[in-house]
């Protein structure tokens, strides 16, 4: 086996008196693809940002060793000078900039000292077509879905052709037919050398792509093993700590009274009056889960926001709760008894210079007796408290 690229040797961060990684220990094999798998709270995104250099050297124990030196990460430049790249599950793009214009920030071609914008987007074209990435480069940013968002945030950091890239949750806004084409990619990049650490609960997306996958539990490294040689149950096994028999129980019900129905529901975007939704038809019961599929643009979450009253113009058809219409307000839809759980929880579902208790607060007087959700969606309310 060759040497490792990265190693991290008996890692232990705290803050204040919550240890929240303990010993850790964890290396890279150049060109591998290694996985990361832990429950939530576990230390995968401490390790990532300890690795990446958002803790410096000095705010942790042990340390960094990378090429078989001294790894002394000071920021995420000194780690990305280095070669270390990260795409966080928290997107960190511009919404008024263009595609082209996020992929290059802090790295854009110049011609004169001047940046050269047909430069800049000639390589992004290229770049998108490279990783079949059907974006314009010069739509901006704020007109994506977050799924294609994070494909853009994705492309970004491949940009700058990094040895080490540490994807952290990077298909939980996608669609299936995008996770294909993300999978595709990092197969592609393995072959190139470039060495990945791949982070999902998404088990299925880890054993397809992954050659090793080390496991965390409260904090500590559990073992790595070697994908061809454990199962998904020994992974799960690992990560709870204990074995878990059924993983998905189901309890005997029978479905109650309609409570939400949507009947020839047509809505178009306020924007432009193009139509997004059309002749759209179902029907929710008491106690019953309805999901809603299909690929980014196909109208998922525009269908949700409009359900809340939050998004669209409705050209015909007729919604139900509970046996009245429903055309309100966020706010009172709420007093209602139907929420929304938001798609992009950091826009839509907190309010961010707010307290934790205050937003946990925020509806708390409104008891929810019908939920409104889909794929991909986060927790959070898309609306702000009165």
């Amino acid at each position: 086996m060759p040497s490792p690229i990265l190693q991290a040797e008996k890692i232990t961060k705290r803050f204040g008196a919550v240890t929240a990684l303990r010993d850790v220990t964890f290396d890279l094999i150049p060109g591998e693809l290694h996985a990361l798998c832990g429950e939530n709270g576990a230390g995968k995104s401490t390790l990532i940002k300890t690795l990446s250099g958002i803790h410096p050297a000095g705010s942790y124990d042990g340390r960094l060793v990378m090429d078989g030196k001294p790894a002394v990460f000071q920021s995420t430049k000194d780690a990305e000078a280095a070669g270390l790249s990260v795409i966080y599950q928290e997107l960190a793009l511009v919404p008024e900039m263009t595609v082209a214009e996020n992929i290059f920030l802090g790295q854009e071609p110049t011609r004169g000292g001047l940046v050269d914008h047909f430069a800049m987007f000639d390589r992004a074209a290229k770049l998108l077509q490279r990783f079949k990435l059907d974006l314009d480069p010069e739509v901006r940013v704020r007109e994506l879905g977050v799924g294609h968002q994070q494909l853009v945030e994705i492309v970004k950091a491949l940009s700058k052709s990094s040895r080490i890239l540490i994807l952290d949750e990077p298909t939980a806004a996608l669609s299936e037919q995008e996770v294909v084409i993300l999978l595709d990619i990092l197969r592609d990049l393995k072959q190139r050398g470039v060495t990945c650490v791949y982070i999902s609960h998404r088990l299925e997306e880890v054993f397809a792509v992954s050659d090793r996958i080390t496991v965390l539990r409260d904090g500590s490294t559990v073992e790595t093993l070697a994908t061809k040689e454990t199962s998904t149950a020994e992974v799960i096994k690992r990560m709870v700590g204990r074995a878990i028999e059924d993983l998905f129980p189901r309890r005997a019900s029978r479905p109650g009274d309609v409570l939400l129905s949507a009947a020839g529901l047509t809505v178009a975007r306020p924007s432009d009056d193009k139509v997004v939704l059309r002749d759209v038809t179902f029907d929710v019961r008491a106690g019953e889960v309805l999901g809603i599929g299909g690929l980014v643009g196909a109208g998922r979450t525009e269908l949700l926001m409009h359900l809340f009253g939050a998004f669209g113009k409705r050209l015909a058809g007729d919604v139900v709760l509970r046996g009245a219409p429903l055309a309100d307000p966020p706010h009172r839809a709420v007093e209602r008894g139907l929420v929304l759980v938001s798609e992009d929880r950091k826009r839509y579902g907190l309010v961010l210079d707010a307290t934790i208790g205050f937003n946990n607060c925020s509806t708390i007087r409104v008891r929810s007796s019908a939920l409104v959700a889909g794929s991909n969606l986060s927790p959070g309310f898309t609306f702000s408290p009165t």
